[in-house]
């Protein structure tokens, strides 16, 4: 997958809806966002996501992209999300694998929302 194609398919996991989501997830993925439970895995994850909205948009900065072996992209990024007029910024990490020619699945997503006091100077 090349890097425009990652960013495209990292912003669907923010943005699209929550079908999109679920099959986007692999069944083995671990994650941790900021809200309990905290820590979910596999479908817990996307469960969790269907009962949340969707934001409407999502800006990404500080990108990085490593592909440490072959069929292993691991990412990391600021974003900056909306939905009306709620704003949401965090710290974060996602690594998917590839199943099969294009078709990749996240295996690991985490969220760290900055700490008050650099929001604040944000």
């Amino acid at each position: 997958m090349d890097d425009e194609r990652v960013w495209q398919f990292e912003e669907s996991l923010w943005t699209g809806d929550a079908e999109h989501y679920r099959a986007s997830i692999d069944d083995e993925s671990v994650m941790v966002v900021p809200a309990k439970p905290f820590v979910v895995t596999g479908m817990q994850a996307a469960e969790a996501v269907s009962d949340t909205p969707r934001w409407q948009s999502v800006a990404f900065s500080n990108q990085q992209i490593m592909r440490p072996q072959e069929g292993l992209i691991v990412i990391g990024y600021t974003a900056e999300a909306s939905r009306g007029e709620e704003r949401y910024v965090a710290h974060c990490t996602s690594t998917y694998r590839r199943l099969a020619h294009e078709e990749w699945r996240v295996v690991q997503h985490q969220q760290t929302p900055p700490p008050v006091a650099e929001a604040r100077e944000g």
